[in-house]
């Protein structure tokens, strides 16, 4: 049995939302986490527990439509600017309202998580095969990885801070249903980083996932599953990356 690491460390996983397979998400990224036995973690439905945080060297978040209070958002800032780190999947950046005539709105309604974040989501076009582009190459999370192309939900996004984009896509076409539907050669970030004082977030857009009984009140039974990034080795690589730079102390 090889040496086993000295120093523990703690991670919060934030796994929770809706229209989404949260189980399996939740499910896959502990079992990704569980090939560090050093590390030890705690899960929650929500962002409430930010005390823990203070014992913590890094967040998970995979979540949709679930954002913090405002008092829980501030919390996670000063805690960012401290030096935590945040590694932030798929739709933590969205806020989802239903118009009355049935289009999908992400409102700016919470502009603090949104900057904090630095992108908001805003529409997807229908799930379907799509270029990702490495654009830094030289970074730890993307090194050795060439353009791929995947079967994902493609999350538009509006950028609302200083990012550097280590990955990403283009888009130019119609996101039907959403009230934001026009974009034109949109170059949409799908892996980035956001440096907040001595922290840093990592977001990664990818991992869409949904299962036969995540549309309640909407869809009793939905027919096909949606399992996505879920279904590519180069997701689970990247996955692995952000775990392993959230688990270094520094950058």
């Amino acid at each position: 049995m090889g040496e086993q690491p000295t120093t523990r460390i703690d991670a919060h996983f934030v796994a929770a939302g809706k229209y989404h397979d949260i189980d399996h998400a939740r499910l896959e990224v502990l079992k990704l986490l569980a090939e560090h036995p050093h590390i030890r973690t705690t899960v929650a439905c929500d962002y409430a527990d930010t005390a823990r945080l203070d014992q913590c060297r890094f967040l998970i978040s995979y979540t949709c439509d679930l954002m913090p209070s405002e008092v829980e958002a501030r919390a996670i800032r000063a805690w960012l600017e401290k030096g935590g780190k945040w590694l932030a999947l798929h739709g933590t950046n969205s806020i989802l309202v239903f118009t009355e005539d049935g289009l999908v709105d992400a409102p700016d309604t919470r502009p603090d998580v949104m900057e904090m974040l630095g992108t908001q989501f805003k529409a997807h076009p229908p799930i379907g095969k799509f270029t990702i582009e490495v654009a830094d190459r030289d970074h730890e999370l993307t090194r050795g990885i060439d353009d791929f192309e995947i079967v994902d939900e493609l999350y538009l996004s509006n950028t609302t801070a200083d990012i550097h984009t280590l990955m990403h896509t283009r888009f130019d076409g119609e996101a039907t249903g959403f009230v934001q539907d026009k974009w034109d050669n949109a170059v949409v970030p799908v892996l980035y980083i956001r440096d907040i004082g001595e922290g840093r977030i990592v977001y990664n857009a990818l991992g869409h996932c949904r299962g036969h009984y995540d549309l309640p009140g909407m869809q009793d039974f939905y027919p096909h599953k949606e399992m996505c990034a879920w279904n590519y080795d180069v997701y689970y690589d990247l996955l692995r990356r952000g775990i392993g730079w959230a688990m270094r102390e520094g950058d």
